[in-house]
């Protein structure tokens, strides 16, 4: 496969941006069907990836298991704890609070073979294609597939 990132990467992106809510966010990963977005600044210069790992990590089972004993807690008419506020917050956080910030990104020239070697080097699932800094395009896994198949 002699093709480079520009050749196979989704240009019609969809992206979000630093003040997007907790909500946003997830409503625009579901709507998609999509499993993570750039979030961009009004230029469009990619400022980090927001993930469905990372919506969902402040509500795994260690959290779920504290928050059953703030609730107890609560009901007792006890102060509130620090980390029952904190996690009340959590729907106020924002894709600039919950981003990955240091994303690994390719420009339109790279090739594909060295995407499929830096996807699985650093066991990630996509990565933004960016033009003088502004994103461009993502080439995913599933692009790579896609090219695959149209080789044949």
């Amino acid at each position: 496969m002699k093709q480079s990132a520009a050749d196979i990467m989704t240009t019609n992106l969809v992206v979000l941006h630093p003040g997007d809510s907790v909500q946003r966010i997830a409503a625009a990963l579901a709507e998609h069907q999509i499993s993570a977005a750039p979030v961009v600044d009004a230029a469009g210069h990619l400022l980090g990836m927001v993930s469905e790992e990372d919506l969902m990590r402040p509500l795994g089972t260690q959290e779920a298991t504290r928050r059953a004993w703030w609730l107890e807690m609560l009901a007792e008419g006890e102060a509130l704890a620090p980390q029952f506020t904190n996690y009340l917050k959590h729907q106020s956080r924002t894709a600039a609070d919950l981003m990955t910030r240091e994303v690994i990104s390719v420009t339109p020239e790279t090739p594909v073979s060295d995407i499929v070697d830096l996807l699985a080097r650093h066991k990630i699932k996509r990565v933004p294609v960016l033009k003088d800094g502004k994103l461009v395009g993502i080439v995913s896994r599933a692009d790579i597939i896609r090219a695959m198949a149209r080789d044949e």
